[in-house]
């Protein structure tokens, strides 16, 4: 991967806050023509620095209001492939991470409300290789850069 340049970072800054942006407004933020904003757009895509564009929809919106963050211990050791097999068919499940400390992996879960959460972590606990799972629900986001 290429060293980024100011410009390069100023033009993902500006596309993580509004991916649907122009390459006009972009250049003309960056101080570039809109060609030349969408070779380097372009570039930063062909070199994996931007991963996808993606719209990025508000839970609430499809009725999804329980959030949660689930600290999950497994029986023995398991791989990560493992986990993500077994996880990748639950839906509520929107991340998933492996992680230092008492629990093997954390999960977070998003859910109608709390008997869909119930729901959703009784198959992560279905699981053969699960042994335990610790719930923390959240109350408000404070911070969120990610989306």
């Amino acid at each position: 991967m290429r060293d980024l340049d100011d410009v390069d970072r100023e033009l993902l800054v500006l596309l993580a806050r509004d991916g649907r942006a122009t390459y006009n407004e972009l250049g003309a933020r960056v101080g570039l023509s809109a060609p030349a904003a969408k070779r380097r757009v372009d570039r930063l895509v062909a070199d994996g620095v931007i991963a996808s564009f993606t719209a990025v929809v508000d839970p609430a919106a499809l009725g999804w209001r329980t959030e949660a963050f689930v600290e999950v211990r497994c029986h023995g050791t398991v791989s990560p492939a493992e986990l993500r097999r077994a996880w990748q068919g639950i839906p509520e499940i929107v991340g998933a991470y492996t992680v230092t400390g008492p629990a093997d992996a954390l999960i977070h879960v998003l859910a109608r409300d709390v008997q869909h959460l119930e729901q959703a972590l009784e198959r992560v606990r279905d699981e053969a290789n699960i042994s335990a799972t610790d719930s923390v629900i959240v109350l408000s986001r404070l911070v969120d850069r990610g989306r």
